[in-house]
């Protein structure tokens, strides 16, 4: 087992460190004041999609995707894409500007894992041009959406075409004027076997029927210029060509859509945690309090070094796990992506929340990045599954690896 970088890997994650100096953490403030101001709701600063240009130039885009992806792909490994990952993912918007943002990559993985030639040149094309965006539509408000298989909006087919009827809501991306396809999870087949009841189908956001009901605050906040949105399904008419890989074929696309992004999604809170340290470090040795600096402080020294412990325990799973996933695919990784939904999600929402607590005042406001760090990593702790579903799966996991030793 060994966690060095290739030389490939280090040379891109040199230039990604390089344009974040550059083009990102100068312009941190200047986004921030503009998409948290409501007269820009939904919008991005004139400058945003030239970044993103800038980006592609350089051969910063769609890292994501792993080899097997290929032609799509860049042709990195799992584990040459999670320090890059780390890298991209300090800063809150900087993903999106090298087009490996969700939930679009997880769309770009199912289109390019699951589509028809003809889905991928209408959708996935653009999609990896980062022309438009998606969302994909799961999670519904009167089920426990973290049980792919609890999904009640209703597909029925009617000739040609697909009927859809229902609500979905925190469709991640869906208030955005760029996000113009939803993969939307219902129910097409009520009386199969129980994973095989549901199917995933392809329905842009212009469709007469859809109808975005109201953008959903996180924290108080709306995350424009994407959005969270709840989305109302009133007889949506769609062929029956947009359907992925066939009917009853839903929970297979949810469960395969959960590959190389699960620890990409970890290696996300470790940039993140890691940004919060920096900053907490740097504050321990600017500010004075009692008459000596803050890192004089026992209190602030452990707070520190937790933190760092907290980091690299988390970094190293998430490398082991993709190193694994590299050579024995997404079916023996299984344990670990678990264990990291558990633990990366909380070990960011600790590191940030002892770094707020040594700048004080300046943790909670705009001033720094922490706060959004801080209410980032609580959300995605129900977000993306809730801890409960995630530990009671590894505990079976578990069990069933041991008893049989």
């Amino acid at each position: 087992m060994s966690f060095e970088l290739t030389a490939r890997a280090e040379e891109l994650n040199d230039k990604l460190k390089a344009f974040m100096d550059e083009h990102i953490y100068p312009r941190e403030a200047e986004y921030d004041d503009f998409t948290n101001d409501h007269n820009n709701l939904w919008q991005y600063p004139d400058w945003f999609e030239g970044l993103k240009k800038e980006a592609r130039r350089q051969g910063l885009w769609n890292l994501f995707l792993p080899a097997e992806y290929e032609p799509w792909s860049p042709g990195l490994t799992n584990s040459e894409i999670a320090p890059l990952f780390e890298t991209m993912s300090r800063s809150a918007w900087a993903q999106q500007i090298f087009n490996c943002s969700a939930p679009d990559r997880g769309n770009m993985e199912v289109l390019a894992k699951y589509g028809t030639p003809e889905q991928q040149e209408q959708w996935l094309h653009p999609l990896l041009a980062g022309e438009i965006r998606s969302a994909y539509a799961m999670t519904e408000p009167d089920v426990a959406s973290s049980d792919a298989t609890n999904m009640e909006l209703k597909i029925e087919r009617d000739g040609d075409e697909y009927v859809l009827n229902g609500r979905k809501w925190w469709t991640t991306s869906a208030m955005g004027p760029q996000c113009k396809l939803m993969l939307v999870m219902g129910k097409s087949n009520p009386n199969g076997p129980r994973h095989q009841q549901h199917s995933t189908i392809l329905v842009p956001t212009d469709t007469p029927g859809v109808t975005i009901a109201r953008p959903l605050r996180v924290f108080g906040e709306y995350h424009s210029p994407g959005g969270e949105g709840d989305v109302i399904f009133r007889n949506v008419r769609v062929p029956v060509t947009n359907l992925i890989l066939g009917e009853g074929r839903g929970f297979e696309i949810a469960q395969g859509r959960l590959g190389p992004g699960r620890f990409q999604y970890a290696m996300m809170f470790v940039g993140m945690a890691q940004r919060s340290l920096e900053l907490m470090c740097e504050r321990a040795v600017s500010r004075v309090a009692f008459g000596e600096p803050l890192s004089k402080k026992t209190s602030v020294q452990h707070e520190i070094a937790r933190s760092r412990c907290d980091i690299e325990q988390c970094r190293l799973l998430v490398l082991s796990a993709a190193e694994k996933m590299d050579k024995y695919g997404i079916d023996a990784c299984r344990a670990e992506i678990s264990m990291l939904k558990i633990v990366a999600p909380k070990m960011c929402e600790d590191v940030s929340s002892r770094a707020m607590q040594i700048f004080g005042g300046m943790g909670v406001s705009q001033d720094t990045p922490l706060a959004f760090i801080f209410t980032t990593s609580r959300f995605c702790r129900i977000a993306d599954g809730p801890d409960e579903v995630h530990m009671s799966q590894l505990a079976k996991l578990t069990i069933r690896s041991l008893a049989r030793q």
